[in-house]
């Protein structure tokens, strides 16, 4: 489904990706851990085409992503999911949904699709009318993967969801996301800090450090790797 082939990007001259590869199968749940600085962001940012590379390729269904227009590219299927939730504060969380409804599919399905995140996250309905500014942090980011999910993504790309979130709900916001990627077979991209987490959920792995992939595969040769039970899973 999304393959990425040698990919470089640097920021006024100074690389950050070197040489990325990647590849997500239909239906596959794919994480990429590492550390702070370690380039995942740009990464999602490169695919969604805020950031521009320096070379490389990346093809989505067979599509040339990098000759796509970065609006258009939520048409073929791809939702992107920042990084520290950005829900608009002012718009209720229906309107947030809906905002995210804006692609092709998105439009085409918005009310199935609406039903379908608010039995998913039944909190969600409960604060329809609600500002999206006065929920919680763990609300917001359940927001934040609805309003991705409102565009009916074939690939949905969920950058960090636990950041700055106490445990208890970064479980709960996990289990969500393994039933949804269960009952529907939704390629899932993800970022995450949390290595033990992320590659418990996972079908295959990325680590990536300082813009480089220096390991890959199933989650079992990961956390058995020396190098990441040292370095991420405290062991």
């Amino acid at each position: 489904m999304l393959s990425i082939s040698n990919l470089h990007v640097a920021y006024d001259g100074l690389p950050v990706l070197h040489g990325v590869n990647l590849e997500v199968g239909t239906g596959e749940f794919v994480a990429v851990v590492g550390p702070n600085g370690a380039g995942k962001t740009t990464l999602f940012n490169t695919i969604s085409g805020v950031v521009s590379p320096t070379s490389g390729r990346i093809e989505f269904d067979g599509v040339d992503l990098l000759a796509t227009p970065a609006p258009q590219r939520a048409h073929l299927g791809i939702a992107h999911v920042p990084e520290g939730r950005q829900v608009f504060p002012s718009l209720s969380v229906s309107e947030n949904l809906e905002m995210g409804a804006y692609s092709d599919f998105g439009r085409r399905d918005w009310l199935e699709n609406r039903d379908k995140i608010y039995s998913w996250f039944p909190v969600l309905a409960e604060r329809a009318g609600q500002a999206a500014g006065t929920l919680s942090g763990g609300e917001q980011q359940m927001l934040a993967i609805g309003r991705g999910l409102a565009s009916a993504p074939r690939l949905l790309m969920l950058d960090e969801p636990s950041m700055g979130l106490a445990p208890a709900i970064v479980d709960e916001i996990f289990d969500r996301i393994i039933a949804i990627h269960t009952e529907t077979e939704l390629s899932v991209l993800l970022v995450e800090q949390r290595v033990a987490e992320a590659l418990h959920f996972a079908n295959r792995g990325y680590v990536l450090e300082t813009g480089r992939v220096i390991l890959e595969g199933d989650p079992e040769t990961l956390k058995n790797d020396d190098r990441i039970r040292q370095a991420y899973l405290g062991m």
